[in-house]
């Protein structure tokens, strides 16, 4: 008997181990390696989940994207979804700039986990604050075409390539204008209205994806 349990121990020790080394071994992470369709597709589950106020689906779209967009590990993927979908949550109730800096620690975070799969170093600060500053300016009836600047800022940023460069603007622009079209639709917002939206984010993606293609390894 004693000779059984030491084994079954032994072997669920065993397992357990293989189990944590599966989910916290580093992965060779590419913030490049996306495949447009998948990213647009996550993208917009993402939004209708945060208009949707379905936190935990927010999480597991944020996680899957991580996961398997860009290729970090599942325990970084963890962290890096609970950061940014913390960000989120912080973010929805806010009515002023001030109110929505409550956010700013965990996006953070979440481009600290991000800069570790960038082909180039950045101001992880910077890009925070940036990230914050869209997210803040859409609220704020600016238009789309200024905030998607923005966003560009954060991508070049990000990719390490300049923000004139036309594929990074225009995936700003993209962006900036998917998320126009869910501001303009409201409550009111249809199936159809976020397969335009995906549509929108595919193109995006797509620009970007061919900006930063000739940097790939």
């Amino acid at each position: 008997m004693r000779k059984t349990v030491l084994r079954a121990v032994l072997v669920g020790g065993l397992a357990g181990a293989l189990i944590l080394a599966y989910a916290a071994v580093p992965r060779r992470a590419d913030l490049r390696a996306f495949d447009p369709a998948g990213m647009a597709r996550l993208e917009t589950a993402m939004w209708r989940d945060y208009y949707d106020k379905r936190y935990g689906a927010l999480f597991y779209h944020l996680y899957e994207s991580t996961r398997t967009q860009f290729g970090f590990s599942p325990l970084r993927s963890l962290h890096i979804a609970f950061a940014a979908a913390n960000a989120a949550q912080l973010f929805q109730p806010t009515r002023s700039r001030a109110e929505a800096d409550a956010a700013l620690p965990p996006l953070i975070v979440y481009y600290w986990d991000l800069a570790s799969a960038a082909p180039v170093g950045f101001d992880v600060e910077e890009a925070a604050r940036l990230e914050l500053d869209w997210w803040q300016a859409r609220r704020e009836a600016i238009a789309p075409q200024t905030y998607g600047l923005t966003i560009a800022r954060v991508t070049s940023l990000t990719y390490g390539k300049s923000a004139d460069d036309e594929g990074i603007k225009q995936f700003g622009t993209l962006r900036a204008e998917a998320m126009a079209l869910r501001d303009a639709r409201g409550s009111a917002i249809t199936d159809a209205d976020w397969a335009d939206i995906e549509a929108m984010l595919g193109k995006a993606y797509q620009a970007l994806k061919e900006s930063v293609r000739n940097r790939a390894s």
